[in-house]
């Protein structure tokens, strides 16, 4: 995944048929990834009726989320004028909420979406999978940033995990080989925890632990869904519970999330720590608010002090002309902020010298075209300007 500009035309991307009736369910697994847009709008509010999950419980309380003063951005971006109306409509989006100091300024949906359809996540969930090794490391289950990874999965030992820290699994620096390619169906993002390799093993490990190696651990980085779905298993395996349950138990339950999250999970039924969260677009902003609250909750600490800043720090740094300018642990980094981001148009964009947070909501024709980023940060940053 992304992200450096290129010259082809946005509008292209954008000619997709309007939206009809509700089709029937669409195909799972990485058929996601070829879905139509009538598909996307119907089946990305739908998960929980396409593909096994676990469910992430909500408390007994909402943490209210009360109306500020309205705002209404307009920007210029690729010689157009546009306003949120327009950016919605042209770039499929199913819901757009902005919280200024834990107020919703604006919120809108789109797409036949209601305020209570939850939409699924795609990679966000990788910087929730990143809230729970933090959690894990303030609770004592990790240890270490730089502990072995094969410290918490034994099953990694004699491949080209050897000598891979959680510190380079969580910023992506492992050295393993791997292709992200969302359009080719042999890739290994669309192959990997599909099938049963290797019996009695999780099966993320067990193609994980068969790739080759390609560079020295913490040289270089690659993005790797599989190398998140592992995170996840490590932090399961440290635990010594289900992602979803530790995920109530430390965020949804405390903060007040307001609907159960659903967590697609892997063919042996483990949440996929690299993708597929579906949740209401209120819940996405409060992932946000969390960030912003240093991960504390009602006084309690749920993450390590710090945390919040090192795992947005700059860990990686990405070349000039880039839409993010680099990556912490498993967030995107941008100017002035970060991100947690998935294909196709998901969003927690989060401004923190202005308490701003901006989640967003998409069922983009293309998973990862670099015209379709550009815009949403465009976006991103004329709200950003709209309540300076």
């Amino acid at each position: 995944m992304r992200r450096v500009w290129t010259s082809f035309a946005l509008a292209a991307l954008l000619a997709t048929p309007a939206l009809a009736a509700d089709p029937p369910l669409p195909q799972g697994g990485a058929a996601i990834l070829t879905w139509t847009p009538e598909q996307q709008a119907f089946g990305y509010r739908n998960m929980e009726k396409i593909n096994p999950h676990h469910v992430v419980r909500r408390g007994e309380h909402v943490r209210a989320l009360p109306e500020g003063e309205p705002i209404d951005p307009k920007w210029t971006w690729a010689g157009k004028a546009w306003d949120v109306a327009s950016y919605m409509a042209a770039m499929r989006t199913s819901g757009v909420l902005v919280l200024k100091d834990g107020e919703v300024v604006l919120e809108r949906y789109g797409l036949d979406r209601a305020r209570d359809d939850r939409w699924t996540s795609f990679s966000v969930a990788k910087s929730v999978t990143s809230i729970l090794v933090g959690a894990a490391i303030q609770d004592g289950y990790i240890k270490s940033l730089e502990d072995p990874v094969s410290a918490y999965i034994p099953q990694m030992k004699g491949g080209a995990y050897d000598g891979v820290s959680v510190r380079d699994l969580v910023t992506m620096t492992s050295g393993v080989k791997w292709n992200e390619d969302y359009s080719d169906q042999n890739s290994d993002v669309a192959k990997v925890g599909l099938s049963i390799l290797e019996p009695g093993v999780n099966p993320v490990v067990s193609y994980m632990r068969k790739l080759p190696r390609e560079a020295p651990a913490g040289e270089k980085f690659v993005y790797k869904t599989g190398e998140t779905d592992l995170a996840g298993v490590l932090v399961s395996q440290a635990v010594g519970k289900p992602m979803s349950q530790y995920l109530s138990e430390k965020l949804w339950g405390p903060y007040g999330m307001e609907q159960d999250a659903i967590w697609v999970d892997d063919v042996a039924g483990h949440e996929r720590g690299g993708c597929c969260m579906s949740m209401t677009l209120r819940d996405y902003a409060r992932i946000g608010q969390f960030m912003l609250d240093d991960g504390v909750i009602d006084a309690k600490r749920v993450l390590p002090e710090g945390w919040v800043a090192d795992s947005t720090a700059q860990h990686v740094k990405f070349p000039e002309g880039s839409t993010n300018t680099g990556y912490g642990y498993f967030w995107w980094l941008i100017p002035n902020g970060y991100e947690a981001s998935g294909i196709f148009g998901q969003n927690i964009i989060i401004y923190p010298k202005e308490r701003l947070v901006i989640a967003i909501n998409s069922a983009w024709p293309s998973a990862d075209a670099d015209e379709l980023w550009a815009a949403q940060e465009a976006f991103g940053r004329a709200i950003r300007d709209a309540v300076k």
